[in-house]
């Protein structure tokens, strides 16, 4: 694979302070969650009774939970079964969550350069910090709650002019806070159709950010 697709149409938003300020998404981008999600899907069933089909959610992270959950519960049960998710999620989700590959190699990378690397996910705030912790994965702020275009709300209050993940809703994310939009297709979308949205930079991975930085980094100066 090209490790590289441009798309000159988006340019970067200028970067708060002197050094580059880095976004990255969260689930299939720094750090394969499936098996962990899984496991606390299959917790909620258990105590519930309700069957979710677990092999097949984790096939389409990204979204906001109580999207998943409405293919499982009414919609007057949405809110609570979402709630005691979140409840059981650290006894069931942290443990069996890996980094992906090269995933805190980019973070340091940004942070090295004299930089900033925060983390934006629409995942529960608290539980995106245990997952961090857990892993070692040091980034300079977490903000949860935040979906597709809503993302930029964290990214211009940050003053990112670059942001990291792996679904179509992250590419709408960045391009929404005027940010460069880096995709990597460990997540439920390919590159295609992350190209296909308009992703600005393809990576296989994210083994291969710090020296994408670095040029990126290269051609700013």
């Amino acid at each position: 694979m090209d490790p590289l697709a441009s798309n000159p149409s988006h340019a970067s938003a200028p970067d708060a302070g002197d050094g580059i300020t880095v976004g990255f998404d969260l689930d299939m981008t720094l750090i394969d969650s499936r098996p962990g999600i899984r496991a606390a899907y299959h917790a909620l069933t258990e105590e519930t009774g309700v069957w979710i089909d677990a092999d097949l959610a984790v096939t389409r992270l990204g979204p906001p939970l109580e999207q998943e959950l409405a293919h499982w519960f009414p919609d007057d049960q949405i809110q609570a079964m979402g709630d005691r998710y979140r409840a059981l999620y650290p006894a069931y989700a942290i443990e069996p969550t890996r980094a992906l590959p090269g995933a805190r190699e980019a973070v340091a990378a940004v942070r090295e350069s004299g930089g900033r690397a925060i983390v934006v996910t629409a995942k529960h705030e608290p539980n995106a910090r245990l997952h961090l912790e857990a892993l070692g994965i040091v980034p300079d702020a977490v903000i949860g709650w935040l979906w597709a275009e809503a993302k930029a709300e964290a990214l211009r209050e940050h003053g990112a002019s670059v942001y990291v993940g792996d679904h179509i809703g992250d590419v709408r994310g960045a391009h929404t806070a005027g940010a460069l939009a880096v995709a990597v297709p460990t997540g439920p979308c390919g590159p295609a159709e992350l190209r296909e949205e308009g992703a600005d930079v393809v990576l296989d991975d994210l083994t291969a950010f710090p020296a994408w930085l670095r040029g990126h980094l290269a051609r700013k100066d």
